[in-house]
C-alpha cells in the first residue's frame, strides 16, 4: 500500500527536523482528543433544554458549546494521552474504557 504524497511530505519534513513521532494506529478513537471533543459537544447539546429543530439550530448550538469548553477540560483531555496510550498497549490493541 503506497502513502498518499502529503503524507511523504509530511514524513520526510518531520525526518529532516529529527523530530520523533509515535507509531500511531490508524483509526484509533482512544487515542485521538477530538474524538472526545466531538463526544462532549454531542453530550452538551443533548442535553439542551431546547434541543436543536433543524440544521441552522444545531449549527447554532453547536458553537455555542464548543465556545463553552473551557481551557481546563481540554488541557484534561491532552493530559489524559499518556494513560489512553498505556490502556491500548495494555489491550494489544483492543477495547479500552476510553
Amino acid at each position: 500500500m503506497t502513502m498518499p504524497p502529503a503524507i511523504l511530505l509530511v514524513r520526510d519534513f518531520l525526518q529532516d527536523r529529527n523530530v520523533s513521532v509515535l507509531p500511531w494506529p490508524a483509526k484509533s478513537p482512544a487515542l485521538n482528543p477530538i474524538e472526545h471533543v466531538w463526544d462532549l459537544l454531542d453530550r452538551r447539546v443533548r442535553a439542551r433544554d431546547i434541543p436543536p429543530r433543524n440544521v441552522w439550530e444545531l449549527a447554532g448550538a453547536l458553537v455555542e458549546e464548543w465556545d463553552n469548553i473551557s481551557q481546563q477540560e481540554l488541557a484534561n483531555l491532552v493530559q489524559s494521552m499518556r494513560r489512553r496510550c498505556t490502556a491500548v498497549l495494555n489491550a494489544a490493541g483492543g477495547h479500552t474504557k476510553y
